[in-house]
């Protein structure tokens, strides 16, 4: 199969894909939560091993779900929504950890989450424009 392929014709791609990505995007972001739950045990315990366990599970999860996410999304466009992963810290931060959220953590990842729309927007139209071209 040719990896050059427009992603629209890889089958798949669309609002399904989109879920998906963003579904794995959680998936790596709990992987730092094992990490940090992780830290909170003597090195080599069973608790640590076991968060270290669950990090690299969720990893390796992780990287079978993203290279089936990639062939039906164009990279560039899969590797700024990684962006989002800066929400999910936040969320898991609040809803694990206690994490205190100040204005200008909510701003900065307005900021990320603006900058993801934006290149999306700007991916589309390039995408609309090549279907415009080809016809």
């Amino acid at each position: 199969m040719d990896a050059r392929r427009d992603t629209k014709t890889q089958g798949g791609g669309g609002a399904r894909a989109l879920v998906a990505l963003h579904v794995m995007l959680a998936v790596y972001s709990l992987s730092s939560v094992c990490a940090k739950l992780a830290a909170g045990f003597d090195f080599m315990s069973l608790g640590f091993i076991a968060c270290y366990g669950g990090m690299i599970a969720l990893l390796g999860f992780y990287a079978i779900g993203w290279q089936q996410v990639i062939k039906r999304l164009p990279l560039t466009y899969a590797y700024a929504n990684k962006a989002v992963t800066v929400l999910w810290g936040i969320v898991w931060g609040v809803l694990l950890f206690q994490e205190q959220v100040s204005p200008l953590k909510i701003l900065g990842a307005l900021i990320v989450l603006a900058g993801v729309v934006l290149f999306s927007l700007a991916e589309r139209d390039e995408a609309a424009k090549k279907d415009g071209d080809a016809r």
